[in-house]
């Protein structure tokens, strides 16, 4: 639901390639000079998950960008699903960035943006004032992996909200054994849209094609040299407690050489925590302004 004391406008921009790309741009109404937040979703979201968040920044005073990467919400979709990389969401990611006018932000990473914004922390420092990083570490579990993978582009078809709602109740119920009925129609509203009357997903199911090389014998994924350049800056990391893509011994390792560390782990949530809960939401808020300071 929208706020009348915040500001919050759709944007659109050209990559370096000229595909479209979207984000949302919220401020409070009256403006304000704080640093700004910005959010980088998971590999198959968009900024519809940081829409609470956002709105709660703003009304604290602070602009929030929420980006959508290429192929995913209101982003073009891109013909060569080999360019849905790290290297080429970066690059985007910096073209928004310019367009907008933001040369240094508190930085909010769910999974995949996590590791986007632990790669800046190693590639572009200058970009970073603090992080927040949503489920995510130096060490990626490939079993969380397998997971995501069995469910990554498979497309509703022409079931209902009903029964896609069901279907994700089904599917992360063993995880998120805490969400509120509104939390879960949230969720389904984030990652479903009804176009030409059939039921779509948000972002394009080639996007699946970035797990190929995810199987039963995969090793876990690793950035510890990212992870050691975040530890130059204030870092708020989020766990949730059923997670199997960041593992409690992880999570709990995470703090060695690390001393502007903090901890928040978020109670039955799996991966990756959703924060829409009020909790989540003021701690984040809070973290954001401690570090502003």
């Amino acid at each position: 639901m929208g706020d009348e004391n915040v500001r919050r406008e759709s944007r659109f921009l050209a990559a370096m390639d000229g595909l479209r790309l979207h984000y949302v741009d919220y401020a409070p109404a009256g403006g304000g000079a704080a640093i700004p937040v910005v959010c980088l979703a998971g590999l198959t979201r968009s900024a519809l998950d940081f829409d609470a968040l956002a709105q709660a920044l703003a009304r604290r005073g602070r602009r929030v960008l929420a980006l959508d990467y290429r192929g995913r919400g209101l982003s073009q979709w891109d013909v060569d699903w080999k360019r849905y990389s790290l290297d080429v969401e970066e690059d985007d990611i910096l073209a928004t960035l310019a367009a907008a006018g933001v040369d240094k932000a508190v930085f909010v990473g769910t999974s995949r943006g996590g590791i986007h914004t632990m790669r800046f922390a190693a590639r572009r420092p200058e970009l970073l004032k603090a992080a927040v990083v949503n489920d995510i570490g130096p060490v990626v579990d490939a079993r969380g992996l397998l997971r995501i993978k069995g469910y990554v582009g498979r497309q509703p078809g022409s079931a209902t909200m009903a029964i896609a709602l069901a279907a994700l109740k089904l599917v992360a119920g063993p995880q998120f054994t805490s969400l509120s009925q509104a939390e879960w129609e949230e969720w389904a509203h984030a990652t479903f849209v009804e176009k030409d009357g059939r039921l779509q997903l948000r972002y394009d199911p080639a996007l699946a094609h970035t797990l190929d090389e995810v199987g039963p014998d995969s090793g876990p994924i690793q950035f510890h040299d990212e992870w050691n350049a975040i530890a130059a800056i204030p870092t708020l990391v989020i766990r949730g407690g059923n997670s199997d893509l960041l593992s409690a011994e992880t999570f709990a390792a995470m703090g060695d050489g690390h001393p502007l560390l903090e901890r928040l782990t978020v109670p039955g949530q799996g991966h990756a925590p959703l924060l829409l809960d009020e909790g989540t939401i003021r701690a984040i808020g809070e973290f954001v302004e401690r570090v502003s300071e």
